[in-house]
């Protein structure tokens, strides 16, 4: 056997190292492929819970109540109408931000060298391979000159320039828009910022009502608590005060009826009294919520029962027949000129007898509105009145002149019984921090990542024929690659007009 056979048999074949589990692992899990992955199921669970009614939305027990037992139970087993709860959702979520963290672990060194440590020299070779290269020569030019003028062509079509040797050769680097290069690192933040927020919105905080009655004073709320078309509530204590002391309805056609269809906007004014914050006064709009302390306050809906927000009464006196009015808001009081104190105590919009002979009212409906006051003389015992909006015998006791004056409902302005407020809880204010944080950034990010770009342009300054100098070019972009070969050709133009002594 020859030494050569010999060698061959002894040499044995290295076993190829195979790569740990582990990395193996995280390389799938920072995978942009899985990441897009993530994203795409998060968007589709998201879009479903936007087009099935979550369980915390109000008209939930009358949409549950229209689907068939077959889409009941399977919606229900799957989590579906509480779907931004549910552990598929929120598992997805976690791993999605975790593929966003490793994935900006793994990539981000690279992309910040384009930053701290620019690529500044290229052979002639490689400038010759980029997206768009040219060469130029420029006669009777010496190579500073030469470099000078290129540096002056950068400049002027807005690059950062900078003269550098290398191997002997003179190179002029000019640059726009690097740390677009991070741009998507800035995403993955605004990303991780609008998970985070929600997240901690949803484990920390809670839904909850308050009826908002004019006058009523309370300090707990209503928590909401679901279980499919079961809709519990029970009382949470507050750590302040809310007094109600103004409701109000904007009515697109103020003869019309209170309901949504003729409403512009509705009003919510309360005193909040806070033993550690003192008393501020809320102003609750439909777009215009109010936060404080971590709650935030909606308006969700109204009590359509017909109501008064101010009453305008026409007076008679019976002594001379003078006539007078009287303006007094809800719950309010006013005085008369002999001193007699009227004050609004109640407003009926439909008033009859019940089958008891006691006044009531027939619905929430404006169609015999009637104001209940109590008029109080000077020195005399305070009296109920009724004052009707239309013209009643006054051989009928509750439209009868009382305490000497004849009472008329004159005008009022229409208002719902009550308001319902929607709460959030949010401690941490991580709603606040995901939407204007999270959101806002996110279209900053994107706007920054898609409409800027990194261009970049080398030229290589050397000595060319018959003691011209000889300037080749090469240049790209990470993105908006037409604009950039714009401004290159603008760059290839502006030295060939120097070239040529031409005037700009």
């Amino acid at each position: 056997m020859s030494v050569a056979e010999q060698t061959l048999e002894s040499r044995e074949i290295p076993k190829r190292k195979s790569v740990p589990v582990l990395n193996r692992v995280l390389d799938f899990i920072s995978s942009v492929r899985f990441g897009v992955s993530l994203l795409i199921t998060l968007v589709v669970l998201s879009m479903i819970g936007m087009l099935i009614m979550q369980q915390n939305v109000q008209g939930f027990d009358t949409y549950f109540a229209s689907l068939t037992p077959a889409e009941k139970l399977v919606y229900g087993r799957l989590g579906i109408f509480d779907i931004y709860h549910s552990w598929y959702f929120l598992t997805v979520l976690l791993i999605l931000s975790l593929n966003i963290v490793l994935a900006s672990i793994d990539r981000f060194p690279s992309a910040w060298s384009y930053i701290v440590k620019p690529k500044t020299w290229a052979t002639k070779k490689w400038l010759l391979t980029q997206q768009r290269s040219e060469t130029v020569d420029i006669s009777n030019a010496s190579i500073d000159d030469a470099l000078t003028t290129v540096r002056l062509v950068f400049e002027k079509n807005g690059l950062k320039t900078l003269i550098s040797e290398k191997h002997g050769n003179q190179y002029v680097f000019g640059e726009r828009g690097k740390f677009n290069r991070i741009g998507a690192y800035i995403v993955h933040v605004a990303l991780l910022t609008l998970f985070l927020g929600h997240f901690v919105a949803l484990q920390t905080g809670f839904d909850a009502d308050v009826r908002m009655v004019p006058g009523d004073k309370t300090d707990q709320i209503q928590m909401i608590q679901f279980d499919l078309d079961k809709k519990e509530k029970f009382n949470v204590q507050l750590p302040f005060s809310l007094t109600c002391t103004d409701i109000q309805q904007k009515l697109i056609d103020p003869r019309g009826s209170i309901d949504v269809t003729n409403t512009l906007d509705w009003r919510t004014q309360m005193r909040i009294d806070d033993p550690a914050y003192g008393t501020k006064i809320a102003d609750i709009s439909m777009n215009k919520p109010f936060n404080y302390r971590g709650y935030r306050f909606f308006q969700a809906q109204t009590i359509p029962v017909g109501n008064a927000r101010t009453i305008t009464l026409d007076i008679t006196s019976q002594a001379n027949g003078e006539k007078q009015l009287l303006s007094i808001p809800r719950l309010g009081n006013a005085s008369l000129p002999d001193g007699t104190n009227v004050e609004f105590s109640e407003f009926m919009p439909d008033f009859a007898f019940n089958n008891e002979g006691k006044p009531d009212t027939r619905s929430g409906d404006y169609n015999n509105p009637v104001a209940v006051l109590n008029v109080t003389p000077p020195n005399g015992e305070r009296t109920r009145v009724f004052a009707f909006a239309g013209n009643i015998a006054e051989n009928i006791p509750v439209g009868a002149p009382k305490a000497g004056y004849k009472w008329r409902l004159a005008e009022y302005e229409k208002s719902p019984y009550a308001h319902i407020l929607s709460i959030k809880y949010d401690p941490f204010n991580g709603a606040f921090v995901a939407w204007y944080f999270g959101g806002f950034g996110l279209i900053a990010a994107l706007g920054f990542v898609f409409f800027f770009s990194h261009k970049r342009v080398w030229a290589l300054v050397e000595p060319g024929r018959d003691g011209s100098t000889q300037v080749i070019l090469g240049g790209n972009a990470n993105r908006n690659h037409v604009g950039f070969e714009e401004r290159f050709s603008r760059i290839v133009t502006d030295l060939k007009r120097k070239r040529s002594g031409q005037r700009e």
